[in-house]
């Protein structure tokens, strides 16, 4: 944290030729509670800034002062790209520079440059089309840190954790085991009080099956596996809810009653957050050694360089950021 009590958050710019850089010059013309230094080519925000027609003025990171923020000003750690970008067209030949951006921010967090990481919209296809195998944020940050990780939105008075993430649905089934179950739970119900200071979590655990199996009518999957799981758990301590079915969790009166859901599959537990919260949700990533939280869209290279790009759920990725390292430096004494 830097002298004048506020923290150093690494921003990685994301997919270039998406809406990333357009949000960091976009956030830029606010006064945020913290120092932001955007991981990415220099040339391409100032580029990006007059596509928008929007004041930018960039020191580089290593002057960064710890005097207070100023609107229309970005520090940034330059990598710089492979290619020239135009916006809305993908080109693979960049792709290694997204994930040098993501290097770089890792690395800073490790070394205790920055505080936590946030991250821009990548887009996983143009990624894989380059040759580099990648299936997200959230799974390339585990093997960077070598972290068992959970996925968990914010948004909408709800935290959703998720057992699997970016699976085809017919391999989710086979991806539900007792041992996934409980190492996940595990770390949710760590992180809850380590990172969210909740002292006594109380975790929502949703079925696999419609009706949560209705008794085994509509499949075992919850009397095989997702019970005697959250049955091992309870008697370590944990207060753990369900497995409940996930079309009656969600009810807004029953939402008070737990810290966190812990749906089984991407598509069971976001849409709903997301319709609660769509544009000021935040991807946090639970299990890793470092902060990290992101944005809860995609790159929406329709938009890019057009000035129609929301920069809401940056602005809350931030402040998610901002918050949980105050909650890691009360913590550990770092004041």
């Amino acid at each position: 944290m830097a002298a004048n009590n506020l923290p150093i958050l690494a921003l990685t710019a994301g997919e270039p030729s998406g809406i990333g850089p357009d949000l960091c010059v976009q956030i830029a013309q606010q006064v945020m509670p913290c120092h932001l230094v955007v991981i990415a080519d220099r040339e391409l925000l100032y580029e990006r800034a007059q596509s928008l027609q929007l004041p930018l003025m960039i020191s580089d990171a290593q002057f960064l002062m710890t005097t207070n923020p100023q609107a229309g000003h970005l520090y940034v750690q330059h990598v710089p790209l492979k290619e020239a970008v135009k916006p809305g067209t993908l080109n693979s030949n960049n792709a290694s520079y997204v994930l040098e951006t993501l290097k770089a921010a890792v690395n800073g967090c490790q070394k205790g440059v920055f505080d936590a990481i946030v991250t821009a919209p990548v887009h996983k296809g143009v990624i894989n089309d380059a040759g580099i195998s990648f299936t997200g944020h959230t799974e390339f940050l585990a093997e960077l840190t070598a972290s068992q990780v959970v996925m968990m939105l914010v948004g909408g008075h709800m935290r959703v954790t998720l057992a699997t993430t970016h699976l085809p649905l017919k391999e989710v089934a086979a991806a539900i085991t007792a041992e996934c179950l409980i190492s996940k739970l595990r770390i949710i119900h760590h992180d809850l009080i380590t990172r969210f200071a909740v002292e006594k979590p109380c975790i929502a655990v949703t079925g696999l099956n419609p009706h949560a199996g209705e008794t085994g009518h509509m499949g075992r999957e919850e009397i095989d596996i997702i019970i005697p799981a959250l049955n091992q758990l309870r008697d370590e301590g944990m207060n753990l809810l369900g497995p409940l079915p996930a079309d009656t969790l969600f009810n807004p009166s029953q939402l008070k009653n737990y810290d966190c859901i812990f749906a089984m599959y991407h598509d069971q537990g976001l849409p709903v957050l997301k319709h609660a919260s769509f544009g000021g949700g935040v991807n946090v990533t639970l299990g890793l050694p470092i902060i990290r939280t992101s944005v809860d869209h995609g790159t929406a290279l329709e938009l890019a360089g057009t000035g129609q790009a929301s920069p809401g759920s940056l602005q809350a990725a931030i402040e998610m950021a901002i918050q949980l390292a105050k909650i890691k430096a009360n913590t550990s004494g770092d004041k």
